[in-house]
């Protein structure tokens, strides 16, 4: 997929743009896909669920509740999702592992690193409705990331 942010922003003044609080962990830094979404809090038991299933290009979009106690993903769940064609992760929340998430050739923009992994109770929401950075994420909205920011649409843009 190649694309930049810039120029969809130009071309679709209706797209969502995220606020800039989210930074680049992962192995590519430009990525985008139809979304999934999940909401936990300290739990990744979901999170790895979810990267279990085949990606098919999807952007798996996490509410962590902006917890920093904790990390949501690390490099043998990055690991998964690449290998399960899954296009990107976006947490609000923590990632671990940094050296190793970029070489893995996944998409993985979060709040900030914390080395505790978290708890694995299983609880949490998938398919929800999520408002993360200024944008609203909904499943099968499209999310558009690389080096200058997100951009988010109810349709592919081109």
């Amino acid at each position: 997929m190649s694309f930049k942010t810039t120029d969809l922003s130009d071309a679709h003044p209706e797209a969502q743009v995220g606020e800039p609080l989210l930074r680049h962990f992962g192995g590519v830094s430009s990525f985008g896909g139809p979304i999934e979404t999940l909401r936990v809090f300290e739990d990744n038991a979901l999170v790895r669920a979810i990267l279990e299933e085949p990606g098919n290009g999807r952007v798996l979009v996490v509410d962590g509740g902006g917890s920093l106690r904790c990390a949501l993903l690390g490099d043998n769940l990055a690991a998964l999702a690449a290998g399960n064609g899954w296009a990107g992760v976006v947490l609000h929340g923590c990632v671990r592992d940094t050296a190793r998430l970029r070489q893995i050739a996944l998409g993985i923009m979060a709040l900030a690193v914390s080395p505790r992994r978290s708890v694995k109770r299983g609880e949490g929401q998938r398919g929800v409705p999520l408002h993360i950075a200024g944008l609203t994420l909904r499943p099968g909205y499209y999310l558009y990331a690389d080096e200058d920011g997100i951009l988010v649409a109810e349709q592919p843009l081109a």
